[in-house]
């Protein structure tokens, strides 16, 4: 403890009390400094001696290259980083889940984040897995505190980084975190290829539906699946496929046969001004005709995939295809068709001002696009 400078100390005085330190488990960092650099395969465990991982030596004299090792590791130490202590919060038992959307939310700004926004948005991200109406105000509030602080121990690994920065009661992003959060998202860095392709919507028009995206040149189907989905704003309900030179691509098994998405990449199967389909629900049948449009390389501080253009709305998911949605828009601007009321009720609507099919907003879909999970 004294050489590492953990702040660790042994046989804690609290009050008038000697609580005698019993075992190295009982040393919080340096507990996790043990787990973490093992994680990260800086060391090893054989015959119950710690031992240093030879072929990472080199890590030690490549303090960017440590780093960015340390922090892919991050993942993987959620036991270490959230101590069980009088209660258990859930973010250690979610801490994978967790700790996603405490990046994701990091990452989608440039300016420093409230703690209090932190503590939400990681409660919202891991208490809908968990019952928890049955439980007395008092021990949901004892819960939500345990959970806070074990986010202030993420936090602060983080911190220790150098991938965050603390103050004033807020959290923030430094360069070194944006770069290393990108990366773990299976971002390209700059240099890298990405493609502009073109999204349409086949048979949509009055208006026409389209977007234009910048996308990593090695990425998946399946994650373009993804992104597809945040870009138009559909709410991934149903099943999907590719369709690339007459081959379909999509979730393995089953007995459509579909080759697996997961398999291929976008780069590897197609080139600057191929076509091909993405079909998204096979009830209604929407066709997206998709254009390979170019090939550019990642530009710094642009986050991939990017939403640069488009236009109109996504259409209501269960409408109906192509022939629904052009009925709906009808009976929409008609107050008095016989299926107007009915029309409203069925989307949710107050009223039929709220629907406007020619609406897009590029900042909308690329904050969707942002809270993508890591692939």
């Amino acid at each position: 403890m004294e050489v590492l400078d953990t702040g660790d100390r042994m046989n804690p005085v609290i009050g008038d009390r000697t609580f005698k330190t019993k075992t190295s488990e009982e040393l919080y960092h340096l507990t996790l400094l043990v787990e973490w650099a093992k994680a990260a395969r800086l060391l090893r465990t054989a015959g119950g001696r710690l031992l240093p991982v030879k072929k990472n030596a080199r890590l030690l004299d490549r303090p960017d290259e440590l780093r960015g090792t340390l922090f892919a590791a991050l993942p993987r130490i959620g036991p270490a980083v959230t101590v069980s202590g009088w209660m258990e919060s859930l973010l250690s038992h979610e801490y994978g889940r967790g700790l996603r959307a405490l990046l994701q939310r990091l990452y989608a700004t440039t300016v420093p984040v409230p703690l209090s926004d932190l503590y939400e948005v990681v409660w919202q991200a891991v208490s809908p897995l968990y019952v928890l109406d049955d439980l007395s105000p008092d021990r949901l509030g004892h819960l939500r505190t345990a959970n806070d602080h074990d986010i202030q121990r993420v936090l602060k690994a983080l911190a220790s980084l150098g991938a965050v920065q603390l103050a004033d009661e807020c959290a923030e992003l430094t360069a070194d975190g944006r770069t290393e959060t990108a990366r773990m998202r299976g971002e390209p860095e700059p240099g890298d290829a990405v493609l502009r392709i073109l999204v349409e919507l086949a048979d949509v028009d009055d208006p026409p539906v389209w977007r234009q995206l910048l996308v990593p040149a090695a990425i998946r189907l399946d994650r373009l699946h993804s992104v597809i989905q945040d870009a138009m704003g559909w709410q991934n309900c149903h099943m999907h496929a590719f369709t690339i030179d007459g081959v379909q691509y999509g979730r393995p098994g089953g007995e459509l046969g579909f080759r697996d998405e997961r398999t291929a990449t976008l780069a590897a199967l197609l080139k600057p001004g191929a076509h091909f389909v993405y079909t998204y629900d096979f009830g209604d049948s929407w066709e997206h005709l998709i254009t390979v449009e170019q090939v550019r390389t990642a530009s710094a501080g642009l986050h991939y995939p990017y939403c640069m253009d488009g236009a109109g709305t996504c259409p209501p998911e269960d409408c109906g295809g192509t022939p629904g949605y052009s009925d709906l828009k009808v009976i929409l601007a008609d107050p008095a068709h016989e299926e107007h009321h009915a029309m409203l009720v069925r989307l949710g609507l107050r009223s039929a001002t709220e629907f406007a099919p020619d609406r897009f907003a590029p900042d909308e879909a690329n904050a969707r696009l942002l809270r993508l999970t890591a692939p």
